[in-house]
């Protein structure tokens, strides 16, 4: 399969359900060191548009489930994503899958926010709380490739129009995954269709010779947390920024 071959689909998921995307900050994209990208998560169309915009394959860790339910199983790993996990060694798949991504100067990508968006409403403004596994993703790698740059990418998802509807009962996801406690809920699973779309690239954070040697010190909790709350923080102003008082209404 062309290492293309998921952008073209891509472009071609968001351009069949009539989605209007625009671009910011271009220049910022690293576009030959290992780079990890995190973004704000509430729709299929995610990964889709990220890549699409970005111009560049992403791989994206995604929940364990999606690798077990067929049909969306060919669809994710199809686009290039990894499913991680069970629950118990869910972190270890992803630093351990994440990490030979990287050092093959792959470009990763990541919802921090993890699966709880996706199956709950959210306002297109709201980001929830980040887990802190990208970052110590990106601090281990750097630890043990110290001749590899690479950079964490905060991009938001600005959804400025969109429909929302119902789907599947979320308990029956609970069918592929029982491990997971969001699936045992009931009412029906929230799917967001975007038509209009801001994709604003942030500030890249490189990660420093000093950061390496604080993570691998007695700061390690300290700038993972500096690390998650800056790229939190970024996507959380660009949002604001480009919703303001005139963002159109969603529908």
């Amino acid at each position: 399969m062309s290492s293309q071959h998921p952008i073209y689909l891509s472009r071609w998921l968001l351009s069949s359900l009539g989605t209007r995307m625009f671009v910011e900050g271009e220049d910022r994209i690293p576009r030959h060191d290992s780079v990890l990208v995190a973004s704000n998560h509430r729709s299929f169309m995610d990964a889709p548009a990220l890549m699409a915009a970005l111009d560049r394959p992403l791989r994206f860790a995604c929940h364990h489930y999606m690798g077990e339910v067929p049909v969306m199983r060919e669809i994710v790993t199809g686009m290039g994503c990894f499913p991680l996990d069970t629950p118990e060694r869910r972190n270890q798949s992803f630093l351990r899958q994440g990490t030979e991504l990287l050092s093959d100067r792959e470009a990763v990508g990541v919802f921090p926010e993890g699966t709880p968006p996706m199956v709950t409403p959210t306002h297109p403004a709201q980001v929830g709380k980040f887990h802190r596994g990208f970052a110590h993703l990106a601090l281990q790698f750097a630890c043990q490739h110290p001749r590899n740059a690479i950079a964490v990418l905060p991009v938001a998802l600005v959804s400025l129009q969109e429909s929302n509807f119902r789907s599947i009962p979320i308990r029956l996801l609970s069918f592929f995954d029982p491990s997971e406690p969001l699936f045992d809920r009931s009412g029906l699973h929230p799917v967001v269709v975007y038509h209009h779309l801001v994709v604003a690239v942030g500030r890249p954070y490189w990660i420093t010779q000093r950061d390496r040697q604080r993570y691998r010190g007695t700061e390690a909790r300290r700038v993972v947390s500096m690390l998650a709350t800056t790229c939190r923080t970024e996507i959380e102003q660009l949002l604001a920024k480009h919703r303001g008082e005139d963002a159109l209404p969603t529908s």
